[in-house]
């Protein structure tokens, strides 16, 4: 049978060939992971865990997310691993269901300021809403502003204490976080699921010796399908030798019914392929082509946040080419072939919807093979398109904004510098595959 839904999904393989990807949370699965997702292990049921599921006919799934624990436990030196959440949210809310009731107090980097919704973001979501939420935020130079996270943490004296980020591009100090934890008796909770595979290859230093749980999303630098994780480390379950049992019950019944089999299958690839080699040499890969990006485009006379990076992804703070153009920039470059997402800068000027900034990640690009000579190629043709559309400011009159961005889109969908730069990029993306273990 021929369906329309397939036609449409060899577009947007087309579509990922031909553009070059930016998006600091995307990434390529290799084509082993890629097999095991599209298998019979779709058709079954396995509510429960290994040995005590609430159906029948589970002896193989058993093994197989036996073997996908068993892997992550391996590989992150940890005593305790839960593959069983479908993504990082739920992950988040599961991990909070175990530790804290409701009313508890949260704090977690403020959102603007590069954190996450499921850090405690208030009022919209369910970590600000069903947990008392006391946000912190940066320093002048945009690094964690620990001196304000210790006088916030003494006042509130928080249940759980989040280290994690989605648009920060340093290091994190996680000895810090737990100076702080200790402090006030909170429980320290990595979300490091932007810098997993960093992680992995050396390239960031491990957050296990200093946390009591950890969550990652199992793509993004992992690499592997689009799931989550839990782990507890050894000081999470010195503190609380029930935290295990409580984080498996948090999952199932808590939050989640039936595990996804055949994505439990897809981790336990990517596990395995994370312990090799060529997975290593692929995170040091990473920084070095983040770390050619950022030079490239600071050699062109932009901004980053904080002057660089020190991970997968960098901040573009486009404040200082005119009013609001993350929103113009980021569908300018998708026009030019290169797909990237407008963000909010700390202390942005202008508003979440309408950003200052934009977030560029070198994850994917180096999945496909690139390098640095590349990273200055797609540096330049970056610079190209914010020069074609700084004079498309944001109005300052917000009931104008909507109609101006559609205005805007239209005048630029078919503008011939833009499509020029869209063929180079395609020119580039045909010497490199969507999966390479170069």
């Amino acid at each position: 049978m021929t369906d329309q839904i397939f036609e449409l999904i060899e577009q947007e393989k087309i579509r990922q060939q031909e553009m070059i990807g930016l998006i600091p949370s995307e990434n390529h699965i290799s084509p082993e992971v890629s097999k095991v997702l599209s298998t019979c292990l779709n058709s079954k049921y396995s509510e429960g865990y290994p040995g005590r599921r609430y159906y029948e006919g589970n002896q193989i799934i058993d093994q197989i997310e036996t073997l996908a624990v068993e892997r992550i436990k391996k590989l992150f030196g940890v005593p305790y691993a839960n593959v069983q959440p479908y993504s990082g949210s739920p992950a988040n809310a599961e991990i909070y269901f175990a530790l804290m009731n409701p009313g508890d107090t949260i704090m977690g980097l403020k959102l603007a300021m590069g954190g996450h919704l499921t850090h405690g973001h208030p009022g919209v979501t369910f970590s600000g809403r069903y947990y008392h939420s006391v946000q912190y935020g940066l320093t002048q130079d945009a690094r964690i502003d620990f001196d304000e996270l210790r006088e916030a943490a003494i006042e509130h004296k928080p249940q759980v204490i989040v280290a994690g980020t989605t648009a920060y591009p340093f290091v994190l100090d996680f000895a810090k976080f737990r100076e702080i934890a200790d402090l006030v008796g909170a429980w320290l909770v990595a979300d490091i699921s932007h810098i997993t595979g960093l992680i992995i290859a050396g390239e960031h230093p491990s957050p296990v010796p200093d946390v009591d749980v950890i969550m990652s999303t199992t793509h993004k630098t992992f690499r592997g399908p689009r799931g989550a994780m839990i782990l507890v480390t050894e000081r999470g379950l010195q503190r609380d030798p029930e935290l295990a049992k409580k984080m498996d019950m948090a999952i199932i019944p808590g939050l989640q019914g039936g595990p996804h089999n055949a994505t439990t299958a897809g981790i336990a690839v990517a596990a395995a392929e994370a312990a090799t080699e060529p997975f290593k040499k692929y995170g040091q890969q990473i920084r070095r082509n983040a770390d050619a990006l950022a030079a490239g485009l600071l050699n062109r006379g932009l901004t980053l946040v904080g002057g660089g990076t020190e991970n997968h992804l960098m901040l573009v703070d486009l404040s200082g080419q005119g009013y609001g153009l993350g929103t113009q920039v980021a569908f300018a470059l998708d026009v030019a072939g290169i797909y990237a997402n407008r963000n909010t800068i700390p202390n942005e000027p202008c508003s979440p919807f309408y950003p200052s900034g934009l977030r560029l990640g070198t994850p994917l690009v180096t999945t496909r093979g690139m390098k640095e000579k590349e990273m200055n190629l797609i540096a330049d043709w970056i610079s190209r398109v914010i020069d074609l559309v700084k004079k498309y400011e944001l109005p300052q009159e917000k009931n104008h904004r909507s109609k101006f961005v559609k205005e805007f889109r239209a005048s630029v969908i078919e503008m011939p510098e833009l499509l020029a730069i869209r063929a180079e990029v395609k020119q580039l993306t045909k010497k490199f595959p969507l999966f390479s273990w170069k």
